[in-house]
């Protein structure tokens, strides 16, 4: 834009969006903390939903598709390959061009079939069926849906995430530290359809783990999520709101681990008004702002107004792969000689979760990690498949400041854990022992990710 235009940050083309309700059946396995009494659901907080969006320069360009569902982490390549395989093959899309997104939520049904034998695990072969299903079936919603759109760009701020490494003696605890600033960033996307304006999706991407919701808790729900979307969906005429998460290894709420659903919907409610109070500062769809006149007064005022704004319509896909360190876990016996004073179920779940991750690793002292780096026009999304701390993506959108950056965590693959900056190896910290990844393996995917980034937004 010259100095007498501006336009949001975005991008313009074809835009189709699908949604399939998730909801599992009541008495499905739904056991995601180590102090949870109860392994199976006793019903659902708000539906669980699966949303794709299609992304393309037009009618005979190929896509791009993005998957998100309200559940929590893959821990089995397996399981996730057989939900977007199924997608790649049915739509016959290449890997490069499809992010499954996950929105992280702790209160999820279990995705996993090596719980078969778990109280509840009977149901989970059959869900994990319903996912495919679903995610086939939104996908093709979204290619057939397809119609003329532009997509712009707003960034806001929430203060919902807080810090969550709390120093507590010669260790830290998970939870709210109270000296330490978080990222607060809110990316937020507006999808308009060209004829006439009316908002096609919402894109809300921000960093804060869905943890509200904890032991107490027998629901099966998105967390947060769900509160955002009623809020945003409200406010844009019932259009989709499609949630990111964003790069949130060390951030959660101040006010979490909790049985009360209230709380959660607090959380969305607050992401929720954020956002949309991030979309009320721009322009109408497909519209920038120009300098229409200099009015003389008790000084010289430029008066800014509205006019039709266009966007690049490129669309590029780029996955790219890099060794990285993995660390030598401990073994069963370590492992119940380092956990021996804790309460007896916490440590069993513990051992049974460490254990599980082992079986999916690869052999040898590396593994490889995968990134996804798609740019549309003025907006790169970047993705991976682990916990990345939010340094990850407070990089990216420094190092990368000519583009609006999404940043994606769990997203296609099974998570081998967090990505803790190098000094956190030094502390007794969970995300440190929890993780498969070796000290250093943030800051070289950080790296990586900056350098395909700039790369991407340079071939424009």
């Amino acid at each position: 834009m010259g100095d007498d235009t501006w336009a949001p940050p975005g991008w313009q083309g074809e835009v189709g969006v699908g949604r399939r309700d998730i909801t599992p059946p009541t008495g499905i396995r739904a056991k995601n903390w180590g102090a949870a009494l109860t392994d199976v659901s006793t019903g659902a907080h708000r539906p669980l939903t699966l949303t794709a969006v299609a992304l393309r320069a037009g009618p005979d360009a190929e896509p791009v598709v993005l998957i998100t569902a309200d559940l929590s982490v893959w821990r089995r390549a397996e399981d996730e390959w057989y939900v977007r395989g199924a997608v790649l093959q049915a739509h016959a899309l290449d890997a490069t061009r499809v992010m499954l997104h996950l929105v992280h939520t702790h209160a999820s049904p279990a995705i996993h079939a090596s719980e078969v034998d778990q109280p509840g695990g009977a149901g989970v072969p059959a869900y994990l069926a319903t996912l495919r299903d679903a995610a086939v079936a939104a996908t093709g919603e979204a290619l057939a849906t397809c119609v003329p759109a532009s997509m712009t760009v707003a960034t806001g701020r929430s203060s919902v995430a807080a810090i969550r490494d709390l120093p507590a003696g010669d260790r830290y605890v998970v939870g709210f530290n109270p000296r330490a600033r978080a990222d607060d960033t809110l990316m937020v996307a507006r999808i308009a359809a060209a004829d006439d304006g009316r908002v096609l999706a919402t894109i809300v991407n921000y960093a804060c783990h869905p943890t509200t919701l904890a032991w107490e808790n027998t629901l099966v729900s998105a967390d947060y999520v769900g509160g955002l979307r009623a809020i945003v969906e409200d406010g844009t005429a019932g259009a989709p709101c499609v949630f990111l998460q964003g790069a949130s290894g060390d951030l959660a709420p101040r006010e979490q681990y909790t049985g009360d659903t209230s709380v959660a919907d607090r959380h969305g409610f607050a992401l929720g008004h954020a956002a949309l109070g991030a979309l009320q500062t721009m322009p109408p769809p497909a519209h920038g702002l120009a300098l229409e006149r200099i009015v003389e007064s008790g000084a010289p005022l430029a008066v800014w107004r509205p006019r039709a704004a266009t966007w690049p319509t490129g669309v590029v896909a780029d996955r790219t792969e890099l060794s990285v360190p993995v660390k030598p876990l401990p073994t069963f016996e370590e492992l119940e000689r380092r956990w021996a004073g804790i309460d007896a179920h916490a440590r069993t779940e513990r051992i049974r979760r460490a254990m599980d991750q082992r079986d999916n690793l690869p052999t040898g002292t590396t593994t490889i990690q995968p990134v996804w780096t798609w740019r549309l026009g003025d907006v790169v999304m970047v993705a991976q498949p682990g916990e990345a701390y939010s340094v990850f993506q407070r990089t990216l959108r420094e190092q990368v400041p000519e583009a609006a950056v999404f940043v994606l965590n769990l997203t296609n693959g099974h998570s081998l854990g967090y990505l803790p900056p190098l000094d956190a190896y030094d502390h007794d910290i969970y995300q440190v022992w929890q993780t498969a990844y070796g000290a250093g393996t943030l800051e070289q995917v950080t790296s990586h990710a900056v350098s395909r980034a700039k790369e991407l937004v340079s071939t424009r």
